[in-house]
């Protein structure tokens, strides 16, 4: 089934046209002295997946660890990371386990993307009813690494704990966040920053859910004519920096 997968087989039959060519190898490579579509079949349904996961996993750190990064375009220690969902829409007469809608089925892609490297560095697959907020529960946060992240993973509880465990958020603040600005810092309006503010969430919930400082950064796009409102933890990088690099 490696083979399959890293050869690109588009189906178990196309796998065993290709495994045909190479029966002098049958023995060697653990098969016996034939293998059919049934034993290939009975073998994919009843092996555990973890093994292949697991696998995948010690080849993505070999590879990132050799990858060069020294081209990243801030001088942060930590890593930099991406978190976003992707649904894939599937056929739901084949991917019945993925029902989505009424008429058709559908998965959501979660990936933790390392942006110095350009390579995820954690994938899972759910149900595409799965709520995004939720796989942040699955990610281990790696001291004085940032996490970018889109409204959708706005969860104070949950950047909270990512806090505790010193890591950094970057993310866009809803509309709708109540805050209040203990004081703020010097801009440079030049490159599009609106103002620079350290405060504290206002409403009961969210400020019971984190209760430490948060900084919020405006932004003015003038590519776009748009605004951004940033929401992050980190009080040491630019506001530039944060708002034209780690996001854009």
């Amino acid at each position: 089934m490696v083979f399959g997968q890293l050869t690109a087989r588009e189906s178990m039959r196309d796998l065993m046209l290709s495994l045909e060519a190479h029966t002098s190898k049958y023995y060697h490579l653990g098969f016996g002295s034939s293998i059919s579509r049934r034993n290939l079949g009975k073998a994919n349904q009843k092996r555990n997946y973890k093994i292949f996961e697991a696998f995948a996993y010690v080849l993505i750190e070999k590879t990132r660890e050799s990858c060069y990064k020294s081209d990243f375009e801030l001088n942060i220690k930590g890593n930099v990371y991406a978190f976003d969902s992707s649904t894939i829409d599937s056929c739901l007469g084949v991917f019945w386990w993925a029902e989505f809608r009424k008429t058709k089925a559908g998965i959501k892609l979660h990936t933790l993307y390392d942006v110095k490297t350009s390579i995820p560095a954690f994938v899972h697959i759910t149900n595409a009813r799965a709520h995004d907020v939720s796989e942040l529960d699955l990610l281990v946060y790696e001291v004085g690494s940032f996490y970018v992240l889109d409204r959708a993973y706005v969860d104070f509880e949950r950047l909270y704990l990512l806090h505790r465990q010193q890591a950094f958020f970057v993310t866009r603040a809803k509309t709708n966040m109540k805050f209040n600005r203990m004081y703020s810092n010097t801009i440079e309006k030049t490159k599009g920053i609106k103002y620079d503010q350290i405060g504290k969430l206002a409403s009961y919930y969210t400020k019971k859910s984190y209760p430490e400082k948060l900084r919020r950064i405006k932004y003015y796009d003038n590519e776009s004519k748009s605004i951004f409102i940033f929401l992050t933890n980190n009080m040491d990088l630019k506001a530039e920096e944060i708002c034209y690099t780690i996001y854009n």
